[in-house]
């Protein structure tokens, strides 16, 4: 199985912008539908705290008001494993939840390749960690069609990453999807 790294980015590749808002990436319904496809091959997601305090809301979303590609990865996301790194959070708050106290790269290698389905890292501070360790497979990137000017880098800052691309796929809306197999460096 691989460890995948998926996100919404501005085009300047910011998850969020300076204010801490992601407003302006809120997917329309196909490229929603495009994520649901997606994310449904995935059996276990790895989250640092606050990446799980924000996609924590899945957990609850329902009811007839809401549009269907959103109950639709609600569903997804319920049928998930998900364990969270964290050294202050003390008890899950959604089922098939653990906390791990610190990220272990051997651990985490261990988890993907027994895994019966791929893990997903989210949230770019945690994957980070997984790129400088060598243990992410693959990128996905939806890039939103908006400048945010900075704020949280989708990728590291700090880190070359060699990237194949695998395909790309662009919606009405302006969005693009890109993905990306991770390569080693070329000797």
């Amino acid at each position: 199985m691989s460890l995948v790294f998926s996100a919404l980015a501005s085009l300047d590749g910011y998850t969020v912008d300076a204010s801490g808002s992601f407003d302006w990436a809120a997917p329309d319904e196909e490229v929603h539908a495009a994520v649901n496809a997606r994310e449904r091959g995935i059996g276990t997601y790895l989250y640092g705290r606050r990446m799980f305090e924000t996609m924590r809301v899945w957990q609850d979303i329902g009811g007839d008001e809401v549009p269907a590609v959103m109950r639709e990865y609600a569903d997804i996301w319920r049928a998930a494993d998900k364990i969270v790194y964290s050294a202050t959070v003390s008890g899950v708050t959604t089922p098939r939840t653990r906390v791990e106290p610190t990220f272990d790269p051997a651990a985490v290698r261990a988890l993907v390749e027994a895994a019966p389905a791929d893990v997903s890292i989210g949230g770019p501070t945690l994957a980070a960690e997984a790129f400088r360790a060598g243990l992410v497979d693959e990128v996905q990137l939806f890039l939103v069609p908006v400048s945010v000017g900075g704020g949280t880098p989708a990728l590291p800052t700090d880190l070359m990453l060699h990237l194949e691309l695998r395909e790309e796929h662009a919606f009405p809306s302006g969005t693009v999807m890109l993905r990306y197999r991770v390569t080693p460096p070329a000797a």
